[in-house]
């Protein structure tokens, strides 16, 4: 079984609107701001919202959810046609979209970043794992070795012609930076329009400008933290080891280690605040299995909350 929880949700300060569940405060939009339009739905399985600020804000959402169906086709590990589950079944894709290069790209970066904690070829111990636990049985020192075998960014070449595997059974899952990237990609879209507050949360939070109450938009990071982020022209990623279990219990969390091929996870939640919310996604997930000073070498520009 997999369960999981929200790590984040949002105080938007706008007009008291229901959504993820989250306690949207109400306060009196400055005259800046026309009446908020909103949406909320599912993106890469996970809830999200978008709140904007426009005259066209239904015109300009409705764009904005077709486009999370498009990128959904390029990343979705569960669409059957996928241009991700296609490459998973078959090894090898070709033309692939400018999309999957560019993620495919950031998240090599991510991977030399990170020392390797951060890598999509985890899919296959991810698979193991909720196999395994699905049917109430141990994960195999074998069932281990070969599914680690499998395991490691090297294992993946990729051009602009094509993408393709190594090694016969090599699996990607980009659930650990894929809604980063598209919470971009929705936000860009907005920007394009000419659309100066808004905010994108598609599993992972990106902003322009600010809220209804004229400030910042207000991020709640759920936790015993209890902290509320001010965001604005920025982006917001979080991760935590046991926010997604394996098992009922919530104990065996879903981060795990490319190198030991088990579940890991240093801290019980990691933030990364960035520019780009696809780089805060990525670095979150790597984050969470790395120590402190680590982290501190790794982080760049990006303002980093452990816990």
């Amino acid at each position: 079984m997999i369960k999981r929880r929200r790590l984040l949700s949002i105080l938007a300060g706008s007009a008291a609107l229901p959504l993820l569940g989250a306690n949207v405060r109400a306060s009196t939009a400055p005259a800046s701001w026309q009446e908020p339009a909103s949406w909320k739905g599912i993106a890469l399985g996970a809830q999200a919202q978008i709140i904007l600020d426009h005259e066209n804000g239904n015109e300009l959402i409705e764009k904005a959810v077709a486009e999370i169906r498009r990128l959904e086709n390029i990343f979705s590990l569960y669409l059957e046609n996928s241009e991700l589950a296609i490459l998973n079944r078959d090894g090898k894709i070709s033309n692939p979209s400018f999309e999957m290069l560019e993620l495919l790209s950031l998240s090599s970066q991510i991977n030399l970043k990170t020392g390797g904690a951060f890598d999509p070829s985890v899919q296959s111990l991810w698979a193991l794992y909720a196999t395994a636990y699905s049917e109430g049985k141990t994960v195999t020192m074998e069932q281990l070795a070969r599914a680690k075998y499998v395991t490691g960014w090297q294992h993946v070449d990729y051009s602009s012609s094509s993408i393709s595997f190594t090694r016969k059974g090599v699996a990607l899952t980009l659930n650990g930076i894929a809604q980063g990237y598209i919470a971009d990609k929705i936000r860009d879209l907005f920007k394009r329009n000419g659309v100066e507050n808004v905010l994108v949360n598609t599993g992972e939070i990106a902003s322009i400008g600010a809220a209804p109450s004229g400030k910042k938009w207000r991020v709640h990071l759920k936790g015993e933290r209890n902290i509320d982020m001010p965001l604005s022209d920025g982006a917001i990623a979080t991760s935590a080891p046991l926010g997604t279990s394996f098992d009922v219990n919530g104990k065996v969390g879903h981060i795990l280690d490319p190198k030991s091929g088990k579940p890991s996870g240093n801290w019980q939640e990691v933030s990364v605040i960035s520019k780009s919310a696809a780089l805060a996604d990525g670095l979150s997930t790597g984050f969470a299995i790395m120590s402190e000073k680590q982290i501190s070498q790794a982080k760049g520009s990006a303002e980093v909350l452990l816990r």
